[in-house]
């Protein structure tokens, strides 16, 4: 009975492997895309899993050291540091751009903020183009199905025509299922790449707004020394009836 059992399952497991190949050498030259396109996928994936974070966006250790340079306002010192390409990440681009803005600028901190939102904008549209290629993916991978499909079914016309209108099923078969088949593989990769290019586009939003408030939080002595050294009017302001008598 255990011999039987074994036996029985050893079958199935073949059967279910030989089968899978089957599906897939049923998909034709278009299956066989779909499928280096689903490992192209899967890396992508990969590496957006391990490039879109907080670690990488904005290191603890990398914000804490900036903390201290600009707490003293060494604005020289911040940039050296953010510019040094053992300290490349989101958070450093995006500060080294503005404070080497706010230097050359003649309104200075004034021209601080601006900068900032420019250079955040530019790195955030970098890391959204990062995931284009999963996009890409999730838009063609459906379409190349319904490619195989229609060339599957112009397969199954031109048996018919040939065989002047009364073809086996035999005959029709390996058309049909690829016309099938190639939907199918098509959707399965469309879907779950679909959903990865929006999970990864909503972590940069979630991040990029994270960075934005440790960025603000990390320039505030720039923009509070300045708020309380800038030079202000001491010209009396004329009354009106001062004005009235001239």
């Amino acid at each position: 009975m255990i011999e039987h059992t074994i036996h029985v399952t050893t079958l199935c497991q073949t059967d279910s492997g030989s089968s899978l190949l089957s599906l897939i050498v049923a998909g034709g030259p278009i299956g066989f895309a779909i499928i280096l396109l689903s490992v192209a996928a899967v890396a992508l994936t990969v590496m957006h899993l391990v490039q879109i974070r907080q670690q990488n966006l904005a290191p603890m250790q990398i914000v804490e050291v900036l903390d201290e340079l600009l707490r003293v306002r060494d604005v020289d010192g911040a940039i050296r540091y953010c510019r040094d390409e053992t300290h490349n990440c989101f958070l450093t681009r995006v500060l080294a751009a503005g404070l080497a803005r706010y230097q050359r600028s003649a309104f200075g901190v004034f021209e601080l903020r601006a900068a900032l939102e420019e250079a955040g904008q530019e790195q955030a549209a970098k890391l959204y183009r990062s995931t284009d290629g999963l996009g890409l993916i999730a838009g063609i991978a459906p379409l190349m199905g319904l490619l195989g499909t229609v060339v599957g079914m112009v397969g199954a016309f031109d048996t018919i025509s040939s065989a002047e209108g009364f073809a086996r099923p035999d005959q029709l078969a390996g058309d049909i299922s690829q016309a099938l088949i190639t939907t199918v593989m098509g959707l399965i990769l469309a879907i779950p790449a679909l959903a990865a290019f929006t999970y990864f586009r909503n972590r940069i939003d979630a991040l990029v707004v994270d960075a934005a408030a440790t960025v603000e939080q990390l320039t505030l002595p720039l923009e509070t020394h300045a708020a309380t050294t800038s030079p202000r009017s001491t010209k009396p302001v004329p009354s009106a009836d001062a004005s009235d008598a001239s």
